[in-house]
């Protein structure tokens, strides 16, 4: 590892070319500049500095070595930060899975609140589907997850709260044979149209669909935003969180139908590892439990 002198003096002769504008930067004799460059030559074995013509320039081997030496410098200066920084009970980085009930950009405001802490945590969101939000946690993929659904399953150290309720509405294309049929649509008339849904993204066998009749055809498709527009597009029916489409209803893109065997509300759920709580975790975790907040996560930003 070099030294900060001596990346100051390879930074010098790379910049000003001369061995005497190079110590006058650096404030020291040209002996001293020549007797260190020199000096980082022997410890090398290998040319460095290209003394042959009118400027002294750096050889291939002299700008590897000051390009890989203040790489190595930046990494660890990163490195010292982050050691201070989980010495002080902050996280390196804290990992957050959100359902995909719900969008990303409800968490903005949080994010840019938790910015100016100016922890130095690294925030890393993904999402999950289903059963594979609480995957993520059980297995160690997450620290953090946001908008589960179902009762909390048995976890080490599990420590959890609800984040709110999120209401359903049955829809589809104006288009749609079902848009015209007369309600409450029966559980056999569903089951008759293909039913859009959101791919289970655990790993597990016990990956599932909610809202679908058994026997029912299916589109599965990565994400809610995938299954707004697939069912605007009039490729399929399904349950879509009515706060996310209330605009869609009321420009009549979207056909809100009444069935047989309404869908009761989700209750969504904030969860962790007790075991694991450092200082990031536990400031989102009380954010999260502000009623006016978990209320603006849960509702999120319409779909246009």
């Amino acid at each position: 590892m070099l030294s900060q002198d001596e990346l100051a003096l390879l930074d010098a002769i790379r910049t000003t070319g001369s061995l005497s504008r190079a110590a006058a930067a650096l404030g020291k004799a040209p002996s001293t500049i020549s007797h260190a460059a020199r000096q980082l030559e022997t410890r090398y074995d290998a040319l460095l500095f290209d003394r042959r013509r009118y400027r002294l320039q750096l050889t291939p081997a002299g700008v590897l070595l000051a390009e890989e030496a203040q790489r190595l410098m930046a990494d660890m200066t990163r490195l010292n930060t982050r050691v201070k920084q989980v010495a002080s009970g902050w996280e390196d980085r804290l990992t957050i899975v959100t359902d995909e009930l719900l969008e990303l950009a409800s968490f903005f405001p949080l994010i840019a609140d938790f910015d100016k802490l100016a922890s130095g945590v690294g925030l890393r969101f993904t999402h999950e589907v289903l059963g594979g939000t609480w995957e993520a946690l059980r297995e160690g993929r997450a620290d953090l997850v946001i908008g589960a659904t179902n009762e909390p399953p048995a976890i080490p150290g599990l420590r959890w709260f609800e984040l709110g309720r999120l209401d359903w509405v049955f829809a589809m294309s104006p288009r749609h044979p079902l848009a015209r049929a007369e309600e409450p649509l029966s559980r056999d008339l569903v089951r008759a149209h293909r039913a859009v849904v959101v791919a289970d993204t655990s790993r597990g066998a016990s990956a599932r669909s909610y809202g679908v009749q058994g026997g029912q055809a299916q589109l599965a498709v990565p994400g809610m935003a995938e299954k707004v527009r697939a069912q605007v597009e009039g490729l399929g029916v399904g349950w879509l969180p009515r706060h996310r489409v209330s605009g869609l209803i009321a420009r009549g893109e979207l056909v809100e139908k009444r069935t047989a065997d309404p869908r009761e509300p989700n209750t969504l759920y904030v969860a962790w590892r007790g075991d694991h709580a450092g200082r990031a975790l536990t400031w989102w975790t009380e954010r999260l439990q502000q009623p006016r907040l978990a209320k603006r996560v849960v509702d999120g930003v319409p779909i246009a």
